[in-house]
């Protein structure tokens, strides 16, 4: 089975949130394919890049170098983002990676009576994250994942955080060992 890794640990080897992620793909044993994000320096879409991808999509240049990431993303058989809880989201470079994958005929496409319908071969998301402090109900990054899961027609959207890390007092290996725990359940 493919793996795709979508790495927004944009620390690099000091991310936690990386540390957790190497440990569960290296538990896969499968095909890994990683997206790192810090090395891609997308940049968000302007209308110069919206025309050429537009153009592209309507001569039906599917090889084009500027679907690769969203070919890539509609292909794999399973998807595992690993992304820090930065401002009660993710970081930006996630964002930007959603927009360059979001393909109309890759990703998604619509139907004959216009209901958007997602094309993607993964049969889930495991969105794996780590956070300073608690987050409460308040994980729009996880939310935002789950939209673009429904959009994409992938069917399950798992969540896996070790929270509290940067609060004075907290126990921070216990609570990456509880993530580690609920990573190991996971089939």
């Amino acid at each position: 089975m493919t793996i795709l890794f979508v790495n927004a640990c944009l620390r690099g080897e000091d991310s936690r949130t990386l540390v957790l992620c190497r440990e569960y793909l290296a538990s896969r044993g499968d095909d890994v394919a990683e997206v790192n994000l810090a090395s891609l320096d997308l940049r968000p879409f302007d209308a110069e890049m919206v025309a050429r991808r537009m153009a592209q999509q309507t001569a039906g240049a599917w090889d084009d170098p500027l679907f690769a990431l969203s070919r890539q993303f509609a292909e794999a058989e399973d998807i595992v983002i690993g992304a820090p809880y930065w401002d009660l989201s993710f970081p930006a470079a996630l964002k930007v990676y959603f927009e360059h994958v979001s393909v109309c005929d890759l990703t998604f496409h619509y139907t004959e009576d216009a209901r958007c319908e997602g094309i993607c071969r993964a049969r889930r998301i495991t969105y794996i994250t780590t956070c300073g402090g608690f987050v409460e109900g308040a994980n729009f990054g996880y939310e935002y994942v789950c939209g673009i899961a429904k959009m994409f027609g992938i069917p399950e959207t798992r969540f896996v955080a070790a929270e509290g890390l940067d609060i004075v007092g907290v126990d921070v290996e216990a609570q990456l060992d509880k993530a580690r725990a609920q990573l190991a359940r996971l089939d």
